[in-house]
C-alpha cells in the first residue's frame, strides 16, 4: 500500500466542502489493488488522491475548477458541474443519501471495474441499482446575488434600450435629411425632362411645372403646399381628422408575433408621433375612417369593426364580423351609423348605440371584398351609400338595403379604386386595371387626353367619371388612361376646388408620386413630390374652419398637403 494510506488514516476526515476534495478524485483510483480498495471504503475518494501522490497543486486546481462554476446552482460534488432535471447528468442519489449527478456515479463505478463502489463522500458501498433518478420540475437556489445582478442587469438593459432610441431617432432624421436632398435632386431632373418634352411637342409652357414645396395652376385653380413629411414604418392605410390635425396611419410593431398598432401623427409636430397597440385579435386594418365627431373607426382582417376613441387613445367598442373587414365609413347624416364592407362582398349597418348586432346586413352582387365605400347624400336629401369591388361601382338604398351596379360599367376590367365627392355625390371616379385574361392593353378604353410613355413599374389602365343623371342613375363620361397597380387596391380622392370645380387625385404607379387631373376633362393638372415608394394611400379632408388637407402615404413616408 503507497505511504499515502497511512496519512489517511490518521488525518481526520474533513466536515466541511468534501466537492473540493472530489473533484480531482478520479484519475489517482485507477490501478489500485483490490487491498487499497477495500481500504478506501471508509475513506473519502479525494482523500485518497492525496494520500497517493497528489499535490496541493491538484487540489488548488480543484478550488479553483470550482470557483469557476456559479456558487449559487447546485452542481454534483464529484465534477463541479451544475446537474440537470433531465437527461445522461441528471440529479440522482444512492442509498446513503447523498446526491450526484447519474453520469459521476456510473463512471465512478467503471472506475472501480466492480459492481460495488464506495460513496465519494461517506464511504457507503452502492451498485449500479441502487442509483434512483430524483424528479424536480426545477433546479434553483435563491440568492440574494442574483437577484443583485438580475436588477443590475435590467437597469443597463433600459438603459441600452434609451440609447438605442436615440439612435434610431436620429438615423430617422439622417434618412429625412437625404431623403429630401434625394426629392429635390428627382425634381429638378423631372423639371428639365418636362422641359424638353415641352420644347419637342413645339407647346412650351401648355402644363404647369411642379416646384418642390407648391404646384400651383396658371388658372390658380388650386394650390398644393407641401406641410410636412414624417417617416413611417411598414404603413397601409391612413385616416385623417382635419379639425383636430391629427392623422392616424397602420402598421405592426417590430419582432416575431408583434401587434398590430395605430400611429397617431400631430401635422405639425416633427416628433408628434405616438403609437397605440390594438387588441391581439384585430390583426392588419384595411381601412381607417375619422367620424365627423373627431373618433376613428377601422375595419380589419381580424374580422374586427371598431370605433377608436381619440381622447382616450383605446378602442370603445367593437364589432364581431363574419368575415374580414375591408373597408369602412361613417354616416353624413347621423353621427351614430358605421358601415362595414367585408371580404365576402357583404355590407353591414351598425349603430354604435347597438353594440350585440348590426341594423342592416345584405350581400352584395358578388363575393369579391368590397375595398371601397362611402355615404353620401343627393339632392334631395336621400341617403345613398356607394360601394366598390373588383366588378365595379354599386349604389345601395339605405332604406331598401338593396344595391345595383353602375349602368354602363360592366366588363371594363377590375375595379380598385372609387372616388366620390362628399357630402353629395354627384361625381364618381372609378379606377380599373385590365383583367389578367387580356392578351394586352388593346382593350383597355383610351384616354381623352393621352397620359404620357410609361416609365417604371405598374400597368396600363384607366380613370372613369360618372356623372349623375337622375336620383338614381349615372353616365360614364370623359376616360383617363394611366399607371396603376397591378396588385393593390388602391385610393383615390376627388377634390372640391370652389365654382363647381374639381380634381381627380390618384397616386401614379410608374411615378410613386400623386398626379391630379381635371374634372370633367381629365386634363393634367400638376404631380405632387414623388416618393421611393408607390403610393399606397391618398386622403383628403376638409375641417369645420373650411381647412383644408391632402395626405399621401407609402411604406416609408407620410405627406401633408394644405390644399388652397
Amino acid at each position: 500500500m503507497p505511504s499515502g494510506s497511512g496519512s489517511r488514516g490518521r488525518r481526520p476526515r474533513p466536515a466541511a466542502a468534501p466537492v473540493v476534495q472530489v473533484s480531482s478524485s478520479g484519475s489517482g483510483e485507477e490501478g489500485s489493488d483490490e487491498e487499497e480498495e477495500e481500504e478506501e471504503g471508509s475513506e473519502g475518494p479525494g482523500e485518497g488522491s492525496r494520500g497517493r501522490g497528489g499535490s496541493a497543486t491538484e487540489d488548488k486546481s480543484a478550488e479553483s475548477e470550482g470557483e469557476a462554476e456559479d456558487p449559487c446552482l447546485p452542481s454534483c460534488p464529484i465534477c463541479m458541474v451544475a446537474w440537470t432535471a433531465d437527461g445522461a447528468h441528471r440529479v440522482s442519489c444512492i442509498p446513503c443519501g447523498h446526491v450526484y449527478g447519474r453520469h459521476c456515479l456510473e463512471t465512478w463505478l467503471l472506475q472501480y471495474g466492480k459492481k460495488k463502489a464506495p460513496c465519494p463522500q461517506c464511504g457507503k458501498r452502492y451498485t449500479q441499482n441502487n442509483i434512483i433518478n430524483l424528479y424536480v420540475p426545477e433546479i434553483a437556489v435563491p440568492s440574494n446575488d442574483l437577484e443583485k445582478q438580475v436588477l443590475s442587469l435590467r437597469e443597463k438593459n433600459e438603459s441600452l434600450e434609451k440609447q438605442q432610441a436615440k439612435l434610431l431617432e436620429e438615423i430617422k432624421e439622417y434618412k429625412r435629411i437625404i431623403m429630401l436632398q434625394q426629392n429635390i435632386i428627382y425634381e429638378s431632373s423631372s423639371k428639365r425632362q418636362k422641359m424638353t418634352e415641352q420644347s419637342s411637342d413645339g407647346i412650351p409652357g401648355a402644363e404647369p411645372i411642379a416646384s418642390l414645396t407648391k404646384n400651383i395652376d396658371h388658372n390658380n385653380l388650386s394650390s398644393f403646399a407641401l406641410q410636412n413629411e414624417f417617416l413611417v414604418d411598414g404603413a397601409r392605410v391612413m385616416g385623417i381628422d382635419a379639425s383636430s390635425k391629427i392623422i392616424f396611419t397602420s402598421g405592426r410593431a417590430h419582432g416575431v408575433g408583434a401587434e398590430h398598432i395605430l400611429t397617431k401623427i400631430s401635422m405639425f409636430r416633427r416628433h408628434g408621433m405616438e403609437k397605440i397597440y390594438l387588441p391581439p385579435d384585430t390583426k392588419a386594418i384595411r381601412d381607417i375612417c375619422v367620424l365627423p365627431g373627431g373618433d376613428a373607426v377601422f375595419a380589419s382582417l381580424g374580422r374586427k369593426l371598431s370605433l377608436f376613441s381619440v381622447a382616450t387613445n383605446n378602442v370603445v367598442l367593437q364589432y364581431d364580423l363574419p368575415a374580414p373587414g375591408w373597408s369602412c365609413s361613417g354616416d353624413y347624416t347621423t353621427s351614430t351609423h358605421i358601415y362595414a364592407g367585408l371580404q365576402n362582398g357583404m355590407i353591414l349597418v351598425f349603430d354604435i348605440r347597438q353594440t350585440s348586432a348590426p341594423l342592416y346586413s345584405s350581400m352584395g352582387l358578388s363575393t369579391h371584398p368590397v375595398h371601397t365605400i362611402h355615404c353620401a347624400v343627393d339632392d334631395s336629401g336621400s341617403r345613398k351609400l356607394f360601394s366598390a369591388s373588383s366588378i365595379g361601382p354599386c349604389v345601395w338604398d339605405v332604406s331598401e338595403n338593396r344595391p345595383s351596379l353602375v349602368s354602363g360599367m360592366e366588363n371594363q376590367g377590375v375595379c380598385i379604386s372609387l372616388a366620390c365627392t362628399s357630402p353629395s355625390s354627384d361625381l364618381l371616379v372609378a379606377s380599373y386595371r385590365p383583367k389578367v385574361e387580356l392578351p394586352d392593353d388593346s382593350a383597355t378604353p383610351q384616354a381623352a387626353t393621352q397620359s404620357p410613355a410609361l416609365t417604371g413599374s405598374g400597368k396600363l389602365g384607366c380613370h372613369t367619371l360618372l356623372r349623375r343623371t337622375t336620383t338614381t342613375s349615372f353616365a360614364k363620361d370623359h376616360i383617363c388612361s394611366g399607371s396603376v397597380s397591378e396588385l393593390r387596391m388602391s385610393k383615390s380622392a376627388i377634390i372640391p376646388c370652389g365654382g363647381n370645380q374639381h380634381l381627380f387625385a390618384y397616386g401614379d404607379e410608374s411615378l410613386y408620386r400623386v398626379r391630379t387631373w381635371r374634372l370633367p376633362s381629365f386634363q393634367r393638372y400638376t404631380d405632387l413630390k414623388p416618393h421611393r415608394q408607390p403610393v399606397l394611400d391618398l386622403r383628403f379632408a376638409e375641417s369645420s374652419t373650411g381647412e383644408r388637407y391632402l395626405g399621401c402615404l407609402s411604406a416609408e413616408k407620410l405627406q401633408v398637403f394644405t390644399v388652397r
